[in-house]
């Protein structure tokens, strides 16, 4: 079997520590790498985690399992996917971050994989996008990374709660069912959804704006029957430059507690051709924040509707 080995690296204006604490958690990697669409940790134990992740490759989204060895000390993180894709065979590596001085380090990448059957075809098309995903990875991070703190002001979250006298998996269902939001939501005009890996959407659609105008998006949806719905949108407005966000649906005391979240990161270079000269990173914030809202409660006051209609 014919095992490739590849390393790509880049330096970062931060702290080697700081670095590998943006890398050990993972939760945050859906915000800092674009090819990422959501992961989650399936299982923990001191050093040694489990965990499952959903993002695109060569713009298929693809999911795998992998084992990963946290080295605080060593600032080192050996990841090995269990469960892997086709065309992969198998796939693992190591990030490694050495300081190159107080306030700068060296982020290196290693993988080495093989392909199903030792494919040469298909070694190919794991070849590119190694190199296509752990270069907009290593440009993700760095930017992430160095301006963190810049972007403390300009990221935010927030979430829209309503409580339903019915089941979690009829409301889960009706978040789910996006392909009928055409039907279903007066602001949504046309839907194609896509599912060729069961639990994993592609969603695009054309959504009426307030003042008529319509807008298209389009999405990666991770599903978790009938609990949890991630996301994350990968056609941004102007004045974002990310937005990825979680359905959930709990049984509570008080009935269903259906619940839209989102995470934004503002793009500042766009608000005051957006929202007009002397337009604040405030303004910006409660506008993103009203429409996102207003969109959210009505697909979930439409899904209360259809959730007690169906009691």
């Amino acid at each position: 079997m014919t095992t490739r080995e590849v390393e790509h690296e880049i330096t970062i204006a931060a702290p080697a520590p700081a670095v590998y604490r943006l890398l050990a958690e993972v939760t945050n990697w859906p915000r800092i790498f674009p090819p990422t669409i959501h992961v989650d940790r399936v299982e923990h134990d001191g050093s040694q985690e489990r965990i499952r992740i959903w993002a695109t490759a060569n713009g298929e989204a693809k999911n795998w399992t992998s084992r990963r060895e946290l080295d605080p000390e060593a600032l080192r993180i050996t990841f090995r996917q269990e469960v892997t894709a086709p065309p992969v065979a198998a796939m693992g590596g190591t990030w490694i971050i050495e300081p190159l001085g107080e306030n700068e380090s060296r982020v290196r990448l290693l993988h080495d994989y093989r392909a199903v059957d030792d494919d040469p075809h298909d070694l190919l098309w794991i070849d590119e996008a190694v190199d296509k995903n752990s270069r907009s990875e290593l440009a993700a991070l760095k930017k992430n990374v160095e301006f963190a703190h810049a972007a403390e002001e300009v990221t935010f979250s927030f979430e829209d709660t309503v409580y339903v006298d019915g089941s979690a998996k009829d409301v889960y269902a009706f978040i789910n069912e996006a392909n009928l939001w055409s039907e279903r939501l007066p602001h949504v005009a046309t839907v194609r959804l896509e599912e060729d890996t069961v639990g994993l959407q592609t969603l695009e659609m054309d959504t009426r704006a307030k003042d008529g105008s319509v807008h298209t998006t389009k999405s990666y949806r991770v599903t978790f029957p009938h609990q949890h719905i991630a996301y994350k949108q990968v056609t941004l407005p102007a004045l974002m430059t990310l937005h990825t966000g979680h359905w959930t649906f709990e049984d509570t005391d008080q009935g269903v507690a259906a619940t839209s979240q989102h995470t934004v990161t503002l793009n500042t270079d766009n608000i005051e051709s957006i929202l007009g000269c002397g337009a604040t990173v405030a303004d910006a914030r409660e506008y993103v924040h009203t429409a996102l809202s207003t969109n959210s409660r009505a697909t979930l006051t439409h899904a209360k509707a259809f959730a007690e209609n169906r009691r």
